[in-house]
This record gives C-alpha cells, structure tokens and sequence, in this order.
C-alpha cells in the first residue's frame, strides 16, 4: 500500500482539484488524510498500526471529546455507502456541496459524485453560508445537472433557508436534501414539509463513512442493535476499520462478529420501534443530571426551537450548580427581529410542556453557536460559557 497522503482540501470552487486524487484513492491507491486547505498540515501519529488493505481515507472525526480521531475508511466502506444511498434516493445524480469537504458529510457528495461519474456544484463557503449564495449556486447546478439533484445540509442551514423566500423555492427544487450532523428540531422538519421540501434525515458519522440510517431506517447494507446500556450500535460494510494509530480505542468500540460483520458501537443512546426505526435519544456523556434527576438535552431543545417564540436555533447543556450538580442551560439564537428574550421567557413558554426539573435555569442569547464540525454544536464551550454568567440563575422556581 502506498503511503498515507496529507490532502489539503479547499473550499470554494478549488474543492474540484482533489477529485482527481480522491478518484485514485477509490481506485485502491493512494491512501489520503484530508483537512482544511487554511490549517496546518496535520501530523500523523508514529505509530500507526496496520493498516486495511484498501484503505482510502483517514477521515477526522469532531467527535464531543474535542479530540481529533482518524477514521479508516476503505475503498468498499466509501463506495458501499455511495451506493446504498443512491439506492434509497431513487438512483445516481448530480450533488451541490455546500458543507467543507474534508468532514465526512462534505466528502461523501464527492465520493457520490465520482461513484455517479458526475461533477459536483460548489456553494463557495469563504465568505460563509448564505440564503442567495445556495439559491446562485443552485440555479447553476440546475443549468447542468444530470438525473436527479442532492445536496447535504446540516439543520442550521435548512432553518436558515427556510427563512427566505427564494431559497425555500431553491431547496425544494432538489429531489432530496440529506440534514444531519446533528439533531433536526421537529419545527424545522414540518417547515420543510409545508414548503414542499423532501428532507432525509441521515444519521451517522465519520466511524460510518457518513449517514448508514435515513429517516430512522438503515440503509440497505446497514444494520442498528441496541445494547444493554441503550447505546446504538451500527454493522455493516461501511463500518470503518478503527481509529489510526489508536489500538486500545478501537478495540473499545469496535468489533467483528464471526461471520465478518463489522460493528461500531456509538455514544449515542437510543431505541428501536416495533418497526426496526430508530430514535436517538441523546448522547450518554450529554445527560444532565440535576438534583438527581435525567434531563435528555434533544428534547429540551426541541421544546424551544418548537414553543418559544423568536428562537432559531436551542443547545442545552449542564453547567455546573453547587447545590444541584448541574443546571438546565440553554443557549440560543434569535431570528432577525426577535424581541429580547429572557430566562424566565423561556420557562413560562415550556411551563406544562415540559417537567419542571427539565425547564431551563440559565440563558444565554448569542449571536452564533460556537461548533466543532458541521452542525456540530461545541457544548464544552458553552458549559464554559456558563459558568462564567452564574447571575443568570434564577433558579427552579423562577
């Protein structure tokens, strides 16, 4: 096997110089480490193992520890991903990126645009992501495109979209548009919907070459278990084969049955209906414990974004209460014209909707969510956030 390659992978429209590399690398050689072309060239650990035999990728992830891991991912992990979602959407087509490439969301529309044999469109994301930017870089991609049209969102940006008049029209003109990175509030779905928008939400991750669930249904090749602990755990050819250079981790969490199915088991917790769908019920370690009692983030997040008037976007943490060990914490951002919003806005709004324990204790209104990744909100730095504004609290009774 050829050696690991760093490829530095520009936004904008210089995004199309590396499909000629990530061609070669589907094509069983010359494995690569993609990253942001405006950050430093990444240092590869000393020790890496062995590795897959067609491997193509060593993918990062932006997983909750802040710490980067390196994803291996070969050439079928790709390409069987690709495929089983062309499958699902109804066959190959034309993609618009409009995520950074070297995240595995970004990527997988160009690993699907080489397995299709098409080119991508590009929303040139220098400048950052804008409503008549998509709407441009669509009516390009319609100018030229071949069979069905896909792009891959993250919710904020659907919201986002949804907002405008002529990006709503843009967005349901594409025969799919993948949302995920990270939860998608019922609010923003029922929009899409009202507005003729086909979303599928894609649940996945770096460790699965990208989304293996769509709308709670694995894809063809995949498979969900849940375990004892209610963690999801997801099988099949797209399972990456560890983490490089980070034997004693993948052990941890991944695993090969007899019969040669791979298994990675997330930190997501979650359950299966009576129909094989699957319900993400939040992240293990993203649990807020206060007074001794469970609050799940997602659905106080969705309460929000669903029941508080003037808010675009809810991230819930727990920041740290000497009485209770944890407090509710919300963070959020307003749509253009809200009006001031407080904490104790916030709890009568939910007041009968959601617990009492779950209700908000703290608030914060920002004008961005910090994030780690594509739709990825960073609630390390929000937990920070708020322990440094403690006089916000007005505790449980307020």
């Amino acid at each position: 096997m050829s050696a690991l390659r760093p490829l530095p992978v520009p936004s904008g429209v210089g995004v199309l110089d590396v499909l000629g590399r990530l061609e070669e690398a589907l094509a069983g050689s010359s494995p690569l480490r993609p990253y942001a072309a405006d950050a430093p060239v990444p240092v590869l650990p000393d020790d890496r193992g062995p590795l897959p035999d067609a491997l193509a990728l060593a993918l990062g992830t932006s997983g909750s520890t802040g710490h980067v891991k390196l994803a291996l991912l070969t050439v079928d992990n790709l390409v069987s991903s690709a495929t089983a979602t062309h499958q699902v959407l109804g066959g190959s087509g034309t993609w618009l990126l409009a995520l950074p490439a070297h995240h595995v969301a970004g990527m997988q529309v160009l690993v699907r645009s080489v397995v299709a044999g098409t080119e991508p469109g590009v929303l040139d994301l220098s400048g950052g992501f804008t409503a008549d930017g998509f709407v441009a870089a669509t009516r390009t991609l319609t100018a030229r495109a071949r069979g069905p049209r896909y792009t891959a969102l993250v919710p904020t940006q659907v919201s986002r979209l949804l907002e405008d008049p002529a990006a709503t029209v843009a967005l349901a003109s594409y025969d799919w548009v993948l949302v995920g990175g990270a939860a998608t509030g019922t609010s923003v779905v029922l929009a899409a919907e009202r507005a003729g928008v086909r979303l599928a939400r894609t649940y996945g991750m770096s460790e699965t070459a990208g989304g293996c669930v769509y709308n709670g249904s694995p894809l063809p090749v995949s498979q969900i278990h849940i375990d004892n602990e209610q963690h999801v755990v997801l099988g099949g050819p797209t399972v990456a084969h560890g983490y490089l250079g980070n034997a004693r981790l993948s052990d941890d969490v991944f695993r090969v049955d007899a019969d040669g199915t791979r298994w990675f088991r997330t930190d997501d917790l979650g359950e299966l209906d009576d129909s094989g769908c699957l319900t993400i019920r939040g992240r293990a370690d993203d649990l807020i414990n206060t007074g001794g009692l469970k609050v799940a983030p997602g659905a106080v997040e969705d309460a929000i974004v669903r029941y508080v008037p003037g808010v675009r976007d809810a991230v819930v943490v727990g920041s740290s209460h000497p009485t209770w060990g944890q407090a509710v914490s919300a963070a959020v951002t307003l749509r253009a014209g809200a009006p001031p919003l407080s904490v104790r806005d916030v709890r009568s709004a939910l007041r009968g909707i959601l617990p009492d324990h779950a209700l908000p204790q703290r608030l914060l209104v920002l004008d961005a969510l910090p994030s780690r990744g594509p739709g990825k909100p960073d609630r390390r730095a929000l937990v920070a956030a708020f322990d440094e504004t403690l006089e916000t609290d007005v505790g449980r009774t307020g």
